[in-house]
This record gives C-alpha cells, structure tokens and sequence, in this order.
C-alpha cells in the first residue's frame, strides 16, 4: 500500500501568527530587538536552534532561547494556528488510498496536540519530530525513521511539502516527493528541488492518486 508522509507548517498547518509571536517573546524576555518578521518566515522549516542561529543569537545562549520560545508558543499554538484550505480535505482523501505519516522540524509533542485540536491526528500511524531525530530535515534520518517504522516501500512512498528542506530530505531518502506552493520558500527556489509543484496539499494528493 502506498505511504504519504505531509510536512506540518506550510503544507497542512499555517501557524505563522504563532511562530513570529514566540520569536518576539523569546527576543524580548532577553531584552535583545526581535528580528523583522520576514526574516524569521525565510527560516521557517529549520530547527528552532538552527533558526535562532541564523538569527544572530549567540551559539553558548540558543537553548535558552529556544526553551523561551517553546513556552510560549505551546501557550497559544492553539488559537494562533489554523488549517490551511483543503488540509483536512486532502488528509481524509489520502488516507482512502494510502498509509499516513508527519515529518516535520516541530516539536513532535506539540504537533501532536495540535492535530488532534483539528481532528486529524487520528489519520497519521506515525509523527516524526524534532525530538526523535538526530539529524532533522533536510538530512534524510526523519523521513527513513518514518518508513522504517511503518515499514513501508520506498517507491510507493511519497513526501508533501513546501519548502527545499522537504525535498531534499526526501530526495536523499529515497522515496518520491511533490512540492506545494507556500510563502515560507521561494518558488524560483523550490523548481529547482521539486520537479512536481502544486497549489496545495489537495492538488498533490490527487495528483498522486491519478498518476500513481
């Protein structure tokens, strides 16, 4: 049976509101000027750590800053984030045919409780997140513990996301892989890793379904 493996941010969820918030909190609770809001969103997909990083924070005082942000964003993750249109469409429709996984950067256990605030956890055998890799996206260990744990197929799987993070993972995994259009990557960027690219997570789930 076929395996579909969704990103979280960009692909199924937009919790954007939530993730500038907690960067601002975190900046400030330092008493250091938070960054402008398009500079995080370029970032959004790496690892808190990674992203704090590229944002100027000294390497010695990330965690502290990723542990900041972490407590307030599990605060309003909830009522800051929303479904992205045809999101659920797109999970129930899936699952019809295919097997289903989450890959993402995000903590796996507020992701966690936020699909099941939507409703669709229940949809997913399997949710890879930050805290259960060593090597996150784009490096291919999250995507090869999900197959590994569903004991999947290689070629019968496939990776939905919007950023080059997700395809280049899934590239060096192994396994098929479909872009979706999001603001997080920029679209010149993303048709250079995904030969396949579509509006959003609905139009790539039908386009799996009637081409394989």
């Amino acid at each position: 049976m076929r395996v579909i493996l969704f990103d979280l941010d960009g692909t199924l969820i937009d919790s954007t509101e939530a993730i500038l918030e907690g960067f601002e909190v975190s900046f400030r609770s330092f008493n250091k000027t938070p960054p402008p809001p398009e500079e995080v969103k370029k970032l959004i997909g790496l690892p808190l750590d990674v992203m704090f990083s590229k944002l100027g924070v000294e390497k010695e005082k990330v965690w502290d800053y990723v542990d900041t942000y972490k407590q307030h964003y599990r605060k309003i993750s909830k009522q800051k984030t929303v479904l992205l249109p045809n999101a659920k469409e797109a999970v129930i429709e899936a699952s019809k045919f295919a097997r289903l996984g989450i890959v993402t950067t995000k903590t796996g256990e507020y992701s966690k409780e936020l699909l099941e605030h939507f409703g669709i956890m229940k949809y997913f055998e399997v949710l890879i997140g930050r805290e259960h890799v060593n090597n996150p996206k784009p490096h291919p260990e999250p995507i090869l513990k999900a197959v590994h744990l569903m004991n999947a197929i290689k070629n019968a799987t496939w990776m939905i996301g919007d950023t080059c993070l997700d395809m280049v993972s899934a590239k060096e995994a192994g396994v098929n892989y479909i872009g979706v259009k999001w603001e997080y990557e920029d679209l010149h960027n993303m048709k250079k890793c995904a030969e396949i690219i579509k509006e959003n997570v609905l139009e790539a789930v039908e386009y799996i379904i009637k081409n394989y």
